[in-house]
């Protein structure tokens, strides 16, 4: 059975649009919820002296600080605290003896961090240079790669994925921080590959069936790759779900942007790169 993705192009433009608006609304209204990577805080490596002392019970004691706890090993355990917005070095010296007061001496202290507010605006700065270098790369490549249509579609559909993947963290208010970048950049350049591979068979089909019409042709190339884009997609889920599973705490929220991030990127390669292509005349482009 072929798919008709054509057929439905026109809600695939108030979808998109919606989503869009959605991401910008929810942006500007809520912002993102930073993490102690950008908004500042405390990150100490611990070692429990007993085994009775277990994460969860260390995750009851430090309840009012609303920690951030991950094993490290079989023995050490990562715990992280934000800071107050504004936080002087005395209020943060203060904030690392109470958490210390608290532990006492179920613990040994292999290592103590405070990122201050400082350090966090700068880190900041440092994953949003990341993110507008790595777009103007990707659109650079899409527009050499590729001429007309294509190039059209293949940056438009960009613009989409970064507006949306920045919307997902703020509508869901997951915490952003170095590793929501890496989410972004790789949930981006998933699918950007996945539109590579899509406008290579349209290139390819355009130059075989010379009399089919455009929609048709493009749901034949959409067909024709989907296997090969559903069976990328479920491994890398699949992978994302193990790691939501068994990976702790901090590893549950990587999981579930990056599966949205590779729902996205399909999403987006099949009903909004593709669907832009039906409104250019390819084949002339093809006989030039």
């Amino acid at each position: 059975m072929k798919l008709k993705f054509m057929k439905y192009r026109k809600l695939s433009y108030w979808i998109s649009g919606l989503l869009v608006a959605l991401s910008i609304l929810s942006l500007a209204t809520r912002g993102l919820n930073y993490g102690i990577d950008f908004a500042g805080g405390i990150s100490m490596e611990v070692t429990p002296v007993s085994a009775d002392y277990t994460i969860d019970k260390m995750r009851h004691a430090l309840a009012d600080f609303n920690p951030e706890l991950q094993s490290i090993d079989n023995k050490s355990i990562l715990v992280r605290v934000g800071l107050p917005k504004g936080a002087t070095d005395a209020q943060q010296n203060q904030r690392v003896a109470e958490i210390k007061n608290i532990l006492g001496d179920n613990v040994q202290y292999s290592q103590v961090q405070i990122v201050g507010p400082k350090i966090g605006g700068e880190l900041v700065r440092g994953g949003i240079l990341a993110v507008l270098f790595s777009f103007i790369l990707m659109a650079v490549y899409v527009w050499v790669r590729y001429r007309g249509g294509y190039a059209v579609g293949s940056f438009l559909s960009l613009v989409l994925d970064f507006i949306i993947m920045f919307g997902f963290f703020s509508v869901t208010g997951l915490e952003f921080n170095q590793t929501s970048i890496a989410v972004i950049l790789m949930g981006v350049g998933y699918s950007i590959n996945d539109k590579v591979v899509n406008y290579d068979r349209i290139e390819e089909n355009i130059k075989k069936y010379h009399k089919m019409p455009m929609s048709d042709l493009i749901d034949l190339s959409v067909n024709e790759m989907l296997r090969r884009t559903i069976m990328t997609g479920v491994s890398t889920i699949l992978a994302m779900v193990a790691l939501y599973l068994f990976g702790g705490t901090m590893l549950q929220e990587f999981a579930i942007s990056m599966t949205f991030a590779v729902i996205m990127g399909t999403m987006t390669s099949i009903y909004i790169s593709n669907v832009i292509l039906y409104h250019f005349n390819l084949r002339d482009n093809e006989e030039k």
